[in-house]
């Protein structure tokens, strides 16, 4: 059910809709709404309609642009994403971020996503996992991000797309904008088995059953030890409380019907937000235009506020500014549209979002 609603804030008058998704409704699903790669960008109603949804909202914040030359920006989410039980990348270390700064206690690490059992959660998900080679055991510290932690080695699979791996050994855990690694190494797998050892960070299409492993500092000497026809075993999972059907990348601002303490209220602006109920059985999607005459946007504080008012009992913050989006899709048309008011004039390409699918 879409509703749409007018209040006030302080930045003036404020327009947006929420959508409430009944989880217990058999024939309705709520899922990750993707390009064909991790390392990528698309329109809302470019995937919305590809992956054939009624009604979808933009989702994580991603690596939108780059500051270093010859380092182009990847496109990639800052979150963890699943989809259909399945991990397709990790969160990037929190001062490798974009986005606003996080209340103290929010986490790089937050998803929003519905469970097994159709039942929705705000929690966290953080990587694990082993690449393991000879006597040498390397914890797993990325999975299809554009940043690994200062000394860590990552996984990129085929999901990542064609778009170049450099930008995963640049900036620090706590600093971004931080010069790139010199200290880096790149070792191809093919089922199980080193095809090739690089001292330079590649790009490509990645086959199926094919690994590619990227260390930077500490992880780089580790992985320079080894040879082609050398054996590798690599194993990862994103572990949290829960096991999630869907998830993707968000920062909470709401946990048990209190907003978390921090959250600015200042600097109104187009937002995008995500909710469940104290239960988890209602899922809500909320955007609120901003920038404009029409509506001024709202605060953290106030969006917090919206989505407990909505029903919402723990939510998180997603994408906001140009590019907050609402698609939806009338019955008996064949495509979703846009319904809300991008603030840049128009929709912007982003790197993933939350989808609403009606079987039958």
């Amino acid at each position: 059910m879409a509703r749409s609603f007018q209040t006030w804030g302080v930045g003036g008058p404020v327009l947006g809709t929420v959508l409430e998704v009944d989880l217990t409704e058999p024939r309705v699903r709520v899922g990750l709404l993707h390009p064909p790669a991790v390392a990528a960008r698309r329109k809302v109603s470019t995937m919305a309609n590809a992956q054939r949804a009624v009604a979808g909202v933009n989702g994580d914040f991603f690596n939108i642009s780059e500051t270093r030359p010859g380092v182009p920006a990847t496109g990639a989410a800052s979150g963890a994403e699943v989809d259909e039980g399945r991990p397709r990348k990790g969160a990037v270390p929190l001062g490798q971020r974009f986005g606003p700064p996080l209340p103290a206690a929010a986490s790089a690490e937050d998803v929003i996503g519905v469970d097994r059992k159709r039942v929705g959660h705000v929690s966290r998900l953080r990587l694990s996992g082993t690449i393991r080679f000879g006597r040498t055991a390397l914890p797993v510290r990325g999975l299809n991000q554009y940043a690994l932690p200062v000394g860590g080695a990552g996984v990129f699979t085929r999901q990542w797309g064609t778009a170049s791996r450099r930008r995963a050994v640049c900036g620090t855990d706590a600093f971004r904008e931080a010069p790139c690694s010199t200290d880096v190494a790149e070792v191809t797998v093919r089922r199980g088995v080193v095809t090739k050892v690089s001292g330079t960070i590649g790009g490509g299409a990645i086959p199926e059953g094919t690994v590619v492993l990227v260390g930077r500092d500490r992880a780089a000497a580790a992985l320079r030890t080894l040879r082609r026809g050398d054996r590798v075993r690599v194993r990862y999972r994103l572990a949290g409380r829960h096991r999630f059907h869907f998830a993707v990348g968000g920062f909470c601002i709401l946990r048990d019907a209190e907003p978390l303490p921090g959250l600015a209220d200042s600097g109104p602006a187009p937002r995008t937000a995500a909710g469940v109920s104290r239960n988890g059985r209602r899922m809500y999607l909320m955007v609120v235009d901003g920038r404009s005459e029409r509506s001024g946007g709202v605060t953290l504080a106030e969006l917090a506020r919206l989505l407990w008012q909505a029903g919402a009992d723990d939510a998180v913050n997603l994408d906001g500014g140009g590019s907050s989006t609402l698609v939806l899709r009338d019955p008996g048309d064949d495509t979703a549209t846009v319904r809300n008011s991008p603030s840049d004039g128009v929709e912007r390409p982003v790197a993933n979002g939350i989808g609403l699918f009606v079987r039958g």
